[in-house]
């Protein structure tokens, strides 16, 4: 292969570097066009086909379904580590040994304990308010208790940072849900482990003893480590650009936490329980709306099969069915729309339909029924995901940090009116 792509407009020829990756992808730097071409920008809707940065992070191939953070193979990752080791993985570039665990997990439960006048704030929320906008909020409040920005030059300052965020972001997610519920707020156990904790954090009350279930635990950490990033998506490159501004760490993954939040994105996994109530209410006749999915004129999607990158099976999804398999048995659980789950599932690994689409069931249809079979209400299964994702924000924000990378700023291709003249309002 050629070590440069030509272009060709009007006649005239444009040569621009080929640059390839470490698992031979191809990409065509294009930096250079529009100044070599008097103006041309190239237009990539949704950015679908645009290379925004290099990233050391994660690897990801939709068509083999393959994703590895660090260049471990997520499916090593689950069965062999823990949340906050694949955290320290992703965040600072390698595993961790003993000792560094050990002072990694200390120094962020030294941070879990939030400052009481973020209490004035959080009250301030009506009890309807949704989770991930007071999450949100509450993530860029931060930045009113820690005001000195963080000097990317020093390590110590970068890793404070860092652990900090680590240490209140999951108290942070569990007070919006107190609030939700009209609960008194809970504080962290330094003497749980980070997943157990936000479990005591989410559920404990006072009225009575909170009892750790080992089997869910162990099923939100594999769960958890399986979000904890996942290349260029919607709220990472949020996270990226914002912070390409030197917005700080806080403010970028406020951010980061808002573009989350969307259907489209964070908000899938709800979707998916929304849907399983909509087949509840409707009678529980999942066949009839198998073939409403085959209707193409029928506007009703399965929500949570196929993926909008992995072409074959997602790979975390066949990790975390497991898991399901383990919570729903060791639970027990009467629920309607879990049986229908499992009926669509069932449905959708064997209809030829499905099959010869490759529409399996992803992640987001598998983590929204272990939420589900928690306890945990359908308008915080996206804050559980951002809590999950939020290792892999502060790595890709500290990897843009470090890089120097410029701040973002796209082109666009306007379709608007042409100079016209100006006409007085009394003559309108």
């Amino acid at each position: 292969m050629s070590d440069k792509a030509t272009l060709e407009i009007d006649g005239k020829k444009f040569e621009f570097p080929i640059i390839r990756g470490t698992e031979n992808e191809v990409s065509i730097d294009i930096k250079s066009l529009r100044s070599s071409t008097n103006g041309i920008i190239t237009l990539d809707s949704g950015f679908k086909n645009t290379g925004s940065c290099k990233s050391a992070i994660t690897f990801l191939n939709g068509e083999e379904g393959i994703l590895r953070y660090r260049g471990y193979a997520i499916e090593d990752l689950a069965e062999n580590s823990n949340f906050l080791e694949v955290a320290f993985l992703i965040i600072f570039g390698e595993l961790p040994t003993k000792k560094q665990f050990e002072k990694f997990e200390n120094d962020i439960k030294a941070e879990s304990l939030l400052n009481e006048e973020m209490k004035n704030i959080i009250s301030g929320f009506p009890k309807v308010a949704h989770p991930m906008g007071m999450l949100s909020s509450l993530t860029s409040a931060l930045t009113a208790f820690n005001p000195i920005t963080v000097d990317i030059s020093s390590e110590k300052d970068m890793y404070n940072a860092i652990v900090k965020l680590l240490g209140k972001f999951p108290v942070l997610a569990a007070w919006a849900h107190s609030i939700n519920r009209g609960t008194p707020l809970n504080y962290a156990d330094n003497s749980l482990d980070y997943i157990a904790n936000i479990m005591q954090m989410l559920f404990k009350i006072p009225t009575k003893k909170y009892i750790m279930n080992s089997i869910t635990v162990e099923a939100l950490d594999k769960l958890l480590i399986l979000h904890e990033d996942h290349e260029q998506n919607c709220s990472t490159s949020t996270v990226r650009i914002v912070g390409s501004s030197e917005a700080g760490l806080f403010a970028s993954v406020s951010a980061g936490v808002s573009a989350l939040w969307g259907r489209l994105h964070g908000g899938a996994n709800q979707a998916v329980i929304e849907m399983l109530e909509q087949i509840e209410k409707d009678g529980g006749d999942v066949e009839k709306f198998i073939l409403k999915a085959k209707d193409k004129n029928d506007p009703f999607r399965l929500m949570g099969f196929g993926h909008r990158v992995y072409k074959n099976f997602d790979p975390r999804a066949r990790i975390i069915k497991s898991y399901a398999d383990e919570v729903l048995k060791d639970l027990n659980i009467e629920d309607p729309a879990l049986k229908i789950a499992r009926h669509l599932e069932e449905v959708a690994l064997k209809d030829e339909y499905f099959v010869s689409r490759k529409l399996y069931p992803n992640v987001d249809f598998y983590s929204g029924i272990i939420y589900r079979a928690l306890g945990i209400p359908s308008e915080m299964f996206t804050v559980m995901f951002a809590i999950g994702r939020l290792p892999g924000w502060i790595a890709q924000w500290r990897e843009m940090r470090l890089n120097h990378e410029p701040i973002g700023r796209p082109r666009q291709l306007y379709v608007g009116e042409n100079l016209r003249k100006y006409t007085s309002i009394k003559n309108r």
